[in-house]
């Protein structure tokens, strides 16, 4: 009599592991088709950057850019990016002073803090989704 309750509990058992697993792998599911629709929406709007014309330079040291990299998600690979300790003519030419440094080559030259004239507009630092969106009239991701 109490081999059967041994295994009645044994296969209950067995029966919520598989019923858990089962349930976490769902909720994993769902949580990387809600990423991957995100990050579609954002490729758009990695693509219009790019479209427009605008420029992060960075260093890959940079919490800053760090986080603005991690914004993106894997679309930040759309984006126009100037490593800094790989091509440093590139952003003495461009007179980039911080990091991160966004440029956009509609508007005045930018006069940076020494005076050197850059291209176009430049925003010094973290600036997020919310502000590139406003700055480059690119439509932001809901």
């Amino acid at each position: 009599m109490e081999k059967p309750k041994l295994i009645l509990t044994l296969s209950i058992l067995i029966l919520l592991l598989i019923g858990a697993f089962l349930i976490g792998g769902f909720a994993n599911s769902l949580k990387s088709n809600q990423f991957s629709e995100n990050t579609s929406a954002l490729d758009d709007f990695a693509k219009c950057l790019t479209d427009k014309g605008a420029v992060m330079y960075g260093a890959y040291w940079c919490p800053h850019c760090q986080n603005e990299k991690r914004a993106f998600g894997d679309s930040f690979k759309l984006v126009n990016y100037v490593e800094c300790t790989e091509e440093t003519q590139k952003c003495l030419d461009e007179k980039i002073e911080g990091y991160p440094t966004w440029t956009f080559p509609d508007g005045p030259p930018a006069t940076t803090s020494s005076g050197d004239v850059g291209r176009g507009r430049r925003f010094v630092g973290e600036q997020g989704i919310e502000k590139l969106a406003e700055e480059s009239g690119c439509e932001v991701p809901k």
